[in-house]
């Protein structure tokens, strides 16, 4: 595998990642100009989504399975996915998907134990302290296709109330692994600040520089090489821009009233009304981290186990998610009904929706030799329930990006398949293989039937 994680060294021991250069390749190297290695994104909401159900109109999917265009989105602009339109050509919606084990006890932690490991339920601990039985796919991407020892990147952006935190990644059974809230603090970690002195980098936001003034004589070297291409050089030069645009977003080098705003979220990375800005600040670092190489696995979760977030609609903050898609001011099955919650719940999925499509512009933003970010790897918007009872059945995925061409993009395709599947196929489009070298078929429970998505594969 050819690793992308090179770097720039500079004072203070600050390092810079760099992104892919097909000039300075090995000679064994196979991918062509401006490629980078596919990756695979996951964007996680809670409490399933605003679909028809009994009395309950459709309000998230487009009317007829089949291609997508942005026109036909735009017709249909009172469905939730229309939000993402401007995708229409590289979206693939995914209706029919289900989980295949019961949840023990509560059907918020078993989903989110689900979603992304296809894997049973364990039944000590039980109930919302349940945990998966597997590992999650960003793990086995992780695994297989990173360097050794580097770990799926594992974001979260809203409260941490106790109930139920983080879902998503694990490295294997109940091994359930701990995000990180902070965008600061990711982006640290990633790019080398985390060793920088406090006093080195209240320097640099005075003097309003940034940490590649710090490697700036290697960046002109490598800038300099005889034998670096013109797509590499821009490449190069986007990349640093991004990195200082970045980095005005993360480290408050601002006007003075825009300071002092970032200086009031820094410490607030939990609080209710910030859970959309710190989500939008970690796609930032997200789509950073791909076009850098540092790992080929990234996770997001946005709300707590059963979020409860209380967003604001229409300018008014509204009871927590989890009240709304239960449609009672409740946390069980009790509780008097909340006016519009239908409606409110739709409205929610669209904040979700805009969310994703943040991650979709910031992908795109990355222009390469044969595309854009986006088109060579794959982020997934999914849920870990499907509608408004939390059922395990017609749980949606959105995907977005082709794999450098893995998969068949435009498409709206209602299926009847497990879970396991679908994961599958993304950990295959993105290079993952199965004992005997085939492409990833047989992941997930070993219970559960294999195989891989046909109506979504480019052939």
């Amino acid at each position: 595998m050819i690793t992308r994680r090179r770097v720039l060294r500079g004072l203070f021991g600050v390092t810079v990642a760099l992104p892919f250069l097909e000039s300075l390749a090995p000679r064994r190297a196979s991918a062509g100009a401006g490629d980078v290695p596919p990756f695979a994104i996951f964007m996680r909401q809670a409490n399933g989504v605003a679909q028809a159900i009994d009395d309950e109109p459709e309000m998230f999917w487009p009317s007829e399975p089949g291609p997508l265009t942005a026109a036909g989105m735009e017709r249909e602009s009172d469905r939730a996915v229309s939000e993402l339109k401007d995708y229409a050509d590289r979206l693939i919606l995914v209706r029919g998907v289900r989980f295949a084990f019961e949840g023990n006890g509560c059907g918020h932690s078993g989903g989110g134990n689900q979603c992304l490991t296809a894997a049973r339920v364990s039944e000590d601990p039980s109930g919302n302290e349940s945990l998966a039985m597997g590992e999650s796919i960003d793990n086995r991407i992780a695994t297989e296709l990173n360097p050794p020892g580097v770990e799926p990147l594992t974001l979260y952006a809203g409260k941490a109330v106790g109930y139920i935190n983080e879902v998503l990644s694990y490295r294997g059974p109940k091994q359930l692994r701990a995000a990180e809230r902070s965008p600061f603090n990711a982006y640290q970690k990633l790019f080398g600040l985390a060793d920088v002195e406090p006093e080195v980098m209240k320097a640099l936001a005075e003097r309003r520089a940034s940490v590649n003034d710090l490697v700036r004589g290697e960046m002109r070297a490598l800038l300099g090489r005889a034998d670096l291409s013109k797509a590499d050089r821009e490449r190069l030069e986007l990349h640093f821009d991004s990195i200082r645009d970045l980095e005005v977003t993360l480290t408050c080098k601002l006007p003075p009233e825009r300071v002092a705003e970032m200086e009031a979220i820094a410490p607030a990375v939990r609080a209710n009304d910030n859970v959309e800005a710190v989500a939008r600040m970690h796609m930032d670092i997200i789509a950073l981290a791909m076009a850098c190489g540092v790992t080929r696995a990234a996770t997001l979760q946005v709300g707590d186990g059963n979020d409860s977030t209380e967003y604001t609609i229409h300018g008014v903050r509204q009871k927590s998610f989890h009240k709304i898609s239960h449609r009672i001011d409740g946390d069980g099955s009790e509780g008097p009904p909340i006016e519009g919650a239908q409606e409110l719940h739709h409205q929610i999925d669209r904040i979700h929706a805009r969310l994703f499509k943040h991650l979709l512009d910031r992908l795109s933003a990355y222009q390469l030799g044969s595309g854009t970010l986006l088109d060579h790897g794959v982020a997934v918007w999914l849920n870990d329930l499907g509608d408004k009872y939390h059922s395990y059945k017609r749980v949606p995925y959105i995907l977005a990006g082709g794999a450098s061409g893995f998969l068949k993009t435009g498409r709206f395709v209602d299926v009847s398949i497990t879970n396991n599947k679908l994961l599958n196929t993304i950990g295959a489009a993105v290079g993952c293989t199965n004992a005997e070298g085939g492409p990833l078929d047989d992941f997930g429970d070993e219970s559960l039937e294999g195989g891989l998505v046909g109506e979504i594969l480019a052939s």
